[in-house]
């Protein structure tokens, strides 16, 4: 699996955070994303024990955008070694990369501080925080699974 990010760091007890992630196409070709914590990132997260991936996508768009999703589809991965604050732990977080579509809204997000923001896919590149959330981004792009 690629490495995307800063490289694993010696002295520092990483713990596996499997997650899922959506580029999430919408009305006239745009991608949803979120904002949260003054980052502009895919919707997603962590598997809960016992979930599947696709069931943790399903989650995790609705409760950060407010958004219902179908179709989703695998189409990439990587690893990223990062801290996260809010788990006060060291993770690699294993980030599989899924396509969807948007199909309606739902209300909205039941997560603090998450707004959804609707981007063009190339926009989304060059804006999107996470450089594993602009690789895979690109990647769809370039393989004409989104239009741009």
């Amino acid at each position: 699996m690629i490495r995307i990010g800063e490289p694993w760091r010696p002295g520092i007890a990483y713990r596996d955070r499997p997650g899922a992630y959506g580029i999430i196409t919408g009305p006239r070709g745009r991608l949803l994303c979120v904002w949260q914590a003054d980052e502009l990132q895919l919707p997603g997260g962590g598997i809960d024990p016992g979930e599947s991936p696709v069931h943790a996508l399903h989650r995790e768009v609705m409760e950060e955008t407010g958004w219902v999703i179908a179709q989703p589809r695998r189409l990439t991965g990587f690893q990223r070694f990062t801290y996260i604050p809010e788990y006060d732990m060291w993770a690699r977080k294993v980030q599989a990369i899924y396509l969807a579509r948007a199909i309606r809204p739902h209300g909205a997000p039941v997560e603090p501080d998450h707004w959804p923001v609707w981007l063009d896919p190339w926009e989304a590149v060059k804006t999107l925080s996470v450089e594993g959330d602009r690789h895979a981004t690109r990647l769809a792009i370039l393989r004409g699974l989104i239009r741009a």
